[in-house]
C-alpha cells in the first residue's frame, strides 16, 4: 500500500491531506470549547446550527464550485480555496458573537465544499494504475481515521500549555501547509473540450451521476452508510454518558471502536478489491453494518448494553461503512472522463451530505423521543431501505468507464 507513495506528486498531495486534516482536527475542538465560552449551556444548540450550516454548504456550493473548477487551473484553485480557510481560520479566536460564528463557519465550509471533491477528483488523474488508485483511497480512509482518534490527544497534549483559541492558529497553519504542498507540484488540469453555460456546468455532474446505473446504487449505499454512522456519530455520547453512566473517556472507547474497524477494513481492501468486484464488496460491507446495529438493536431490547458490546458491534459497522464508502473514487473515476471527474465527484459530495443533512437530526431526535433502542432500530431499516435500493439500483457489470451523454 505504502509503494504508491513513491509518486513525488500524489506524496505531496497526501501529506497535504494529513496536514489539512490535523489543522480540522483541530479546529473542531477548538470550535466547541469556543461555543462553550459564548453560549455556556446552550452550546449544543451552537454547534448543531454549526453542523446544519456545515452541511448545508456542503450541498448548495459543492456544485457550484465544481461548475468553475473547469474553466480555472486546479492548482490555482485548489490553493486559494487553502489561503481562504486558513484566512478563516485565524479570524474564529477574534469572534464575540455566535452570529459570527455562523458566517466564519458557511465560509470555511464552502471553501472546503470546493477544495474536497477537486482534490479528490486530482488523485485518479496522478494515478492512472487502478491498483495504485486503490491504495491510495485506502491511505486517504487511514488519514481520515487516524485524525479522529489522534486530533483529541493532540489537542489534549497541546491544552495544558495553550489556550483553545490557539489552536485555531494550528488549524490555520495546517491549511497554509496545505497550500504550500500543493503548490509544490504540478497538477493534471483536464479541459472539456467545449464551452458550457453555466446551467449545464453546474448540473452536469449530477445528471452524469444519476444517469449512470453504478452510481445511482452508489447514492443508495451513500444512505446507508449516512444512516448507520449517524446513529454512531450523534448519539454515541449519548448511549455512553446517560444510558450506560460511564464517564468521558468511555466516549472516546466506544467511537475508538468504530474508527478502529474502519481502520481494519482500509487495510484489508486493497487485497480484497484484487479478488472481488467493487459491487460485490461494497454491498456486502453494507450488508455487515447494517447487520451489526440490526443486531444490537435487538439485543439493546431484551438487556442494558455494556461499553465492551457497543464497542465491539460499533467496531462491525465501522468496519463495513469503510467497506461501503472507500471504494466509491473507483466508481466515479469509471463513470466520467477526466474533464468530468470534478463535477461528478462534486455530485457525490453534494448528495451523499445530503443524506447526512437528512438523517443527523433524524438520529438524534430519535434518540430524544423514543429512546436508544428505538433509534438503533430504526436507523437500522433506514440503512436495510438504502442496502435493498442499491440490489436494485446497481446491476451487475464489467468494469469498463460507462459515458453517460447528457446533452
Amino acid at each position: 500500500m505504502l509503494g504508491v507513495l513513491r509518486n513525488r506528486v500524489y506524496r505531496h498531495l497526501f501529506a497535504a491531506q494529513i496536514v489539512a486534516l490535523t489543522g480540522t482536527g483541530l479546529a473542531t475542538i477548538a470550535l466547541g470549547l469556543l461555543a462553550y465560552d459564548l453560549a455556556g449551556d446552550e452550546a449544543g444548540l451552537v454547534l448543531g446550527a454549526a453542523l446544519t450550516i456545515k452541511m448545508v454548504a456542503y450541498v448548495v456550493v459543492a456544485p457550484l464550485a465544481a461548475a468553475f473548477a473547469e474553466q480555472v487551473d486546479r492548482r490555482r484553485m485548489l490553493v486559494v480555496l487553502d489561503l481562504v480557510r486558513a484566512t478563516v481560520a485565524i479570524g474564529l479566536p477574534f469572534v464575540t458573537e455566535v452570529w459570527q460564528v455562523y458566517v466564519l463557519i458557511f465560509v470555511l465550509q464552502s471553501a472546503s465544499a470546493g477544495f474536497t471533491p477537486a482534490f479528490q477528483a486530482t488523485i485518479p488523474d496522478v494515478l492512472t494504475d487502478e491498483k495504485d488508485y486503490t491504495n491510495a483511497l485506502s491511505l486517504s480512509r487511514l488519514a481520515v481515521d487516524m485524525e479522529s482518534l489522534l486530533s483529541p490527544m493532540l489537542a489534549a497534549l497541546l491544552l495544558t500549555f495553550i489556550t483553545f483559541d490557539t489552536l485555531f492558529w494550528g488549524t490555520s497553519l495546517g491549511f497554509m501547509a496545505s497550500a504550500l504542498l500543493v503548490v509544490s507540484v504540478v497538477l493534471p488540469s483536464p479541459k472539456p473540450s467545449g464551452r458550457r453555460g453555466i446551467y449545464d456546468r453546474t448540473t452536469r455532474g449530477i445528471r452524469i451521476y444519476l444517469r449512470t446505473p453504478r452510481l445511482r446504487g452508489l447514492l443508495a449505499l451513500s444512505w446507508n452508510a449516512a444512516a448507520l454512522s449517524s446513529m454512531v456519530i450523534v448519539n454515541t455520547v449519548v448511549i455512553v454518558r446517560a444510558d450506560l453512566g460511564l464517564p468521558e473517556n468511555a466516549v472516546a472507547i466506544a467511537l475508538g471502536g468504530f474508527g478502529g474497524g474502519s481502520m481494519v477494513a482500509a487495510f484489508l481492501l486493497p487485497s480484497i478489491l484484487n479478488r472481488f468486484a467493487d459491487r460485490t464488496v461494497m454491498l456486502s460491507g453494507a450488508f455487515m453494518g447494517t447487520s451489526a446495529m440490526a443486531i444490537l438493536a435487538i439485543l439493546s431490547g431484551f438487556a442494558p448494553l455494556s461499553l465492551g458490546l457497543l464497542t465491539c458491534f460499533w467496531a462491525c459497522v465501522g468496519f463495513g461503512y469503510s467497506a461501503t464508502l472507500t471504494p466509491s473514487g473507483r466508481l466515479l473515476t469509471r463513470s466520467a472522463r477526466p474533464e468530468d471527474r470534478p463535477a461528478v465527484f462534486a455530485a457525490q459530495f453534494t448528495l451523499s451530505h445530503a443524506c447526512w443533512l437528512f438523517l443527523y437530526p433524524l438520529a438524534g431526535w430519535l434518540m430524544t423521543r423514543l429512546g436508544a433502542t428505538a433509534a438503533l432500530s430504526y436507523m437500522a431499516t433506514a440503512a436495510v431501505f438504502g442496502l435493498g435500493l442499491a440490489f436494485v439500483l446497481w446491476p451487475r457489470e464489467g468494469q469498463a468507464v460507462v459515458q453517460t451523454d447528457t446533452t
